[in-house]
């Protein structure tokens, strides 16, 4: 068959073919395989993502909160182009132009203080390698992560996750040192306080670990738990783990990999408590998706301490040409749009939305959330918190009512991410009033699907 022959087999190939040979030739994540059909996607614009019938989908996750600029922005495709014809790839031991623009614009935006680099192609590769400098820089081993949590699915992230999709890597997958405590989340607090009566005992918790566990090297936080519920912690909670964590020589990682770059209102939101942590992990947003980049950020007195010590760590795509291109187009776009105070003032707006869903529907147990990052929590009963499904069902492949209601908003040309017994509201940070107004307005419309089985 000659290659031309090959390109009219291709161009030939039907929507149904391409996701039968999907379906039959490929592993979909997170989920039982049989029955997995997935959507032919064609094309994406703006808020906007098309599929192969030509019907176009209001994308109100950024997918996987990671399309913060929205799709198809020319500015960052003309950069992964550039950088392509100038410069495809180099082994990370040389120096590009794209890295150095991409470490001086980090400077500029990541919270004051970290300013040593390690690029990574994913969310996962920089928390593994932020688990490897912490325990090089400190001789330690333990890593404290919470219950409530997501850190990726390599070996080392998956073992510091705490839900439940770390159960089929255990025991063997659970790499050591780590352990678990509860998080920061007052609306169902693990530990059974009030607050502000309980004057952050979550916190404290983490303390009486690190004081009482003989060898632990950090303690890992999502700032705003991401895919868990969007849960924001007190004010009050990280100004104190980090008082904590200098008291008893611990390192503190934040992992912003979904709420980095602006989706909480904040370049990042370490910077809406003033805490510097001693590691920042981030992907996701770093290039709006549209190339696999992560970065693990450290302070200078760890990057100080590799000076004299073995950097035992790296990896043949790290500081890849062509995700560093676009990633500073992403940061340039980002300026150029205001997105950070764009995602900042449209906050109250959404939450105004929210609250009236939740006034509105039983099923509504809590709205929560920041900026364009926020969580529709469903419960059985208002008073006790029950929700209609839980982590076990999740991984048992018993059907969730989030997911009933999220088909019935798709097929309204919605997209919600869904997980357990919780809604995720993302969109891209270009969304337009009316767009979000659409998106509140559909979910609203599929809520008493929840209200029918409401105590």
């Amino acid at each position: 068959m000659s290659p031309n022959d090959v390109l009219e087999t291709n161009a030939a190939m039907t929507s149904e073919e391409v996701v039968q040979i999907t379906r039959e030739t490929n592993y979909g994540t997170w989920r039982f395989q049989k029955g997995w059909t997935p959507m032919h996607i064609v094309d994406a614009e703006g808020c906007y993502i098309t599929d192969a019938k030509g019907k176009k989908y209001l994308d109100f996750s950024s997918q996987l909160m990671c399309v913060n600029l929205g799709h198809k922005n020319q500015a960052v495709v003309d950069a992964i182009k550039q950088q392509a014809q100038e410069l495809a790839y180099v082994m990370p031991g040389y120096a590009t132009t794209s890295r150095a623009e991409l470490s001086k614009l980090l400077l500029e935006v990541l919270p004051k203080g970290l300013n040593k680099f390690f690029f990574t192609t994913s969310g996962t590769d920089a928390n593994e390698a932020a688990f490897k400098i912490a325990r090089m820089y400190t001789g330690k081993t333990k890593i404290i992560a919470r219950y409530r949590s997501y850190h990726g699915s390599t070996s080392g992230s998956i073992a510091a996750t705490g839900d439940p999709r770390r159960w089929a890597m255990e025991p063997r997958g659970k790499g050591p040192g780590i352990i678990f405590g509860p998080e920061a989340h007052c609306y169902k607090c693990p530990i059974k306080q009030t607050y502000p009566q309980c004057g952050i005992a979550c916190v404290d918790y983490l303390e009486h670990m690190i004081r009482n566990e003989s060898d632990v090297a950090a303690v890992l936080v999502e700032p705003i738990v991401g895919t868990n519920g969007v849960i924001v912690p007190p004010d009050e909670y990280m100004p104190k783990l980090r008082k904590v964590c200098d008291e008893t020589g611990v390192l503190l990682i934040a992992d912003e990999v979904m709420t980095g770059w602006g989706r909480a209102g904040e370049w990042f939101v370490m910077n809406m408590w003033g805490v510097t942590p001693d590691i920042l992990t981030t992907a996701k947003g770093i290039t709006s998706a549209y190339v696999p980049l992560g970065l693990c950020a450290t302070s200078e007195k760890i990057g100080d301490f590799f000076q004299d010590h073995y950097f035992a760590h790296g990896h043949t795509y790290e500081a890849h040409p062509l995700t560093l291109g676009p990633a500073v187009a992403t940061i340039h776009e980002m300026k150029r749009l205001k997105l950070v105070d764009r995602a900042r003032e449209l906050g109250p707006f959404v939450e105004g939305l929210l609250q009236e869903l939740k006034a509105k529907h039983k099923s509504v147990g809590d709205v929560r959330g920041k900026g364009l990052f926020w969580a529709v929590d469903l419960v059985k009963n208002q008073i006790t918190k029950e929700p209609f499904n839980t982590y076990l069902d999740k991984v048992s492949g018993k059907p969730l009512l989030v997911d009933q209601i999220a088909a019935k908003t798709l097929a309204d040309g919605v997209i919600f991410q869904a997980w357990v017994s919780h809604f995720v509201v993302a969109p891209p940070l270009i969304v337009e009033k009316e767009e979000i107004e659409r998106g509140i307005a559909t979910l609203d419309r599929w809520l008493h699907l929840a209200d029918e089985l409401a105590d």
